[in-house]
């Protein structure tokens, strides 16, 4: 792999992978891994939730519903096992290869004949592997340096999105409380610190998050 290529591929995914919520930039990755990774002629998100179950999110053909459903039933094949435990699995001959004897006859009769599993994130409640599909046998032989840096880049795009997500959603539970707080104020004429501490003493009383008992007195005014 050549310094002039790593280069190249670094400048495409920063033009590509631009900033924006989560699920526009999964699907910002999927569209550059087809863009951007040679032999690479569709690309899905595999997402392994902390209940083991498994989501496929981003594909850029919908042909990749029925194959990444059948590594979820059969819990074999590149896609699932880059979710379930591995950084970066390739398969640069599906017909032939011994450790998805299931998946892989299903996978070829779909016409993808080669396969890669690439590890995007590992949180506490979900895992996300980048799953690329081809047609060509051979297909990602040589997708070493190629492929971390895919990764790096992609990772990085999540984060950030994550941290966008965040603070929205920090911005959405401020506002929720501090319209319920105004309507307890209302409603008991209470001073501001004294309807807080109303609301805290409900949500501690009920095991029930601030936000949701916000939420709900909200609701029901």
């Amino acid at each position: 792999m050549t310094d002039d290529r790593l280069l190249d591929l670094a400048q495409r995914l920063a033009r590509t992978l631009t900033p924006g919520d989560l699920d526009h930039t999964l699907s910002r990755i999927t569209a550059a891994a087809v863009e951007a990774l040679p032999d690479t002629d569709y690309a899905s998100i595999t997402i392994l939730h902390v209940d083991g179950r498994l989501e496929t999110v981003a594909p850029t053909d919908d042909l990749l519903w029925g194959v990444d459903a059948a590594q979820y039933e059969l819990r074999e094949g590149p896609c699932y096992q880059a979710a379930a435990d591995s950084v970066h699995i390739t398969s640069p001959d599906l017909a032939h290869d011994e450790r998805f004897p299931r998946y892989a006859a299903s996978a070829v009769a779909a016409g993808l004949n080669a396969q890669a599993g690439i590890q995007l994130f590992d949180a506490p409640k979900s895992r996300g592997a980048l799953n690329l599909y081809a047609r060509q046998v051979g297909a990602f032989g040589d997708l070493g340096g190629l492929g971390e840096l895919f990764r790096h880049q992609a990772a990085m795009a999540i984060d950030y999105a994550r941290e966008i997500h965040n603070l929205q959603e920090a911005v959405r539970t401020r506002s929720t409380i501090g319209t319920a707080v105004g309507i307890v104020m209302e409603r008991y004429h209470l001073t501001d610190e004294r309807a807080f501490a109303f609301l805290a003493r409900l949500s501690q009383d009920g095991n029930v998050k601030l936000r949701e008992v916000a939420r709900r007195l909200i609701a029901s005014d």
